[in-house]
């Protein structure tokens, strides 16, 4: 169980043991307050309030997944839902970062491995594939940003390896920050989740998930009431990209911001303590060549507000690389607009991007495709490749990234071809490798 570093009582959910079949968090819309009188299930109901929530529980359980994985130590165990007929599995990132293996159990007991499309530490997401030989029960997002506090909660888990299980509660707060990164930004549920929660879904009434279960703030490892979903406004946007291209690529602007407090608002002559204070622009960053300048409080960009710091690395994350941003910044008491063309946020050279099919993981250094696990007993490791390894060229194409490795070998499979050549470098010599796709 990681805990953060900057919050010893905020733990993740995933669990370091497994038992039986699935898991995740559910979280119901709004519901009218309830009145002391009359009482009674038609008394609720004629409220708005749920007579029971087992209908909408049995509509989405069958999409709600445990997931076990195997890698060098114990097995861990955590939770995950089907977002498409065709396979597709939401998890977090911490739950299958690591992993040599990855199992998945459904609500009939039917069990299936899953490959890797693509994780996202950043917000610590993840998302799987299985193939089944038919459609599979499945989910889709709502939205997250019409969730009010008070709105029901409803977590379908994996706790402690258990099984199934559900618990309920509301929507206690939202846009909350653990410390968890610069995507901090969690709705905080009631509803009892515990260790092996992690990457399980959580729904509204309708069914609909606005939220991904990810941690807990717990003095003693068990759940307090107080547990952390990723927003589904995020978590889609991350799923969509990891889909469509094994990673996210997200925009840069270059500069350090921090938060505005009373006293620098009053230092600053702004009304109030909303915007992000520019510390630093980076010297070799995107906004170095524009007029944005250190002291300047960012307040929107393109109209839209930037009402905290944290608003920020979300809205210009999700714009696109080589686009322009217009800052709307003040400086000595007036507003003025500051253009700047974003560059594109580069990983860290260590983060895993993708997963192949083929039993290999690949990441990104400096421009380059570097094999960083070999998975044993994969058709990778008999035909020879090694962790280390720069992969250079499949079908004869340079590949610069996990993600143009992955686009060539659909390529390949699209032709109808049966093996894919692959030519690698290995202590600076290289070597050709031929993969057969079919048994893969």
């Amino acid at each position: 169980m990681p805990t953060s570093a900057h919050n010893p009582g905020i733990l993740r959910l995933a669990s370091a043991a497994c038992a039986l079949a699935l898991g995740g968090a559910v979280a119901f819309g709004a519901g009218a307050p309830y009145a002391a009188t009359p009482s009674g299930p038609a008394a609720q109901a004629r409220q708005g309030a749920p007579v029971g929530f087992a209908d909408t529980i049995e509509r989405v359980s069958p999409a709600v997944v445990n997931i076990r994985i195997s890698k060098d130590g114990p097995r861990g165990a955590g939770s995950g839902f089907v977002v498409t007929p065709e396979g597709h599995i939401v998890t977090n990132h911490h739950v299958i970062e690591g992993a040599d293996k990855i199992t998945i159990t459904f609500a009939d007991r039917t069990r299936l491995e899953a490959s890797v499309v693509g994780t996202d530490p950043r917000t610590d997401l993840a998302l799987l594939k299985v193939d089944a030989d038919q459609p599979l029960a499945h989910v889709g997002f709502g939205d997250s940003a019409a969730v009010r506090v008070g709105d029901w909660a409803v977590a379908l888990g994996n706790p402690f390896g258990l099984g199934l299980s559900a618990t309920t509660g509301i929507i206690s707060a939202r846009g909350r920050r653990i410390g968890a990164g610069p995507y901090d930004d969690f709705l905080q549920i009631s509803a009892s989740i515990n260790k092996g929660n992690s990457g399980g879904p959580t729904f509204n009434l309708a069914g609909e998930v606005i939220g991904v279960n990810t941690a807990i703030l717990s003095p003693n490892g068990g759940s307090v009431g107080i547990g952390f979903a990723i927003p589904s406004s995020l978590a889609k946007d991350v799923v969509s990209a990891l889909r469509e291209h094994g990673t996210v690529v997200r925009a840069w602007l270059g500069v350090r911001v921090q938060r505005i407090g009373d006293d620098l608002a009053d230092s600053l002559g702004l009304p109030d303590s909303t915007g992000a204070l520019v510390a630093s622009v980076a010297p070799d960053g995107p906004a170095a060549g524009s007029d944005l300048r250190q002291g300047d409080v960012i307040v929107a960009v393109d109209d839209k507000p930037v009402d905290r710091m944290h608003t920020l690395p979300g809205t210009i994350g999700a714009m696109e690389p080589g686009s322009t941003a217009n800052l709307t910044v003040v400086r000595d008491g007036k507003e003025r607009d500051v253009p700047v063309t974003l560059g594109r946020l580069q990983e860290d050279g260590t983060a895993v991007a993708a997963r192949t099919r083929l039993g290999i993981r690949l990441a990104e250094v400096d421009g380059r495709v570097r094999v960083t696990r070999v998975r044993p007993g994969s058709i990778a490791e008999e035909k020879g490749i090694e962790a280390g390894d720069m992969l250079l060229q499949v079908d004869r194409r340079p590949v610069a990234n996990p993600t143009e490795v992955r686009k060539a070998i659909g390529r390949v499979r699209a032709a109808g071809r049966t093996t894919v050549l692959m030519l690698l470098e290995r202590d600076g010599d290289p070597l050709f490798v031929a993969l057969p796709l079919h048994k893969v």
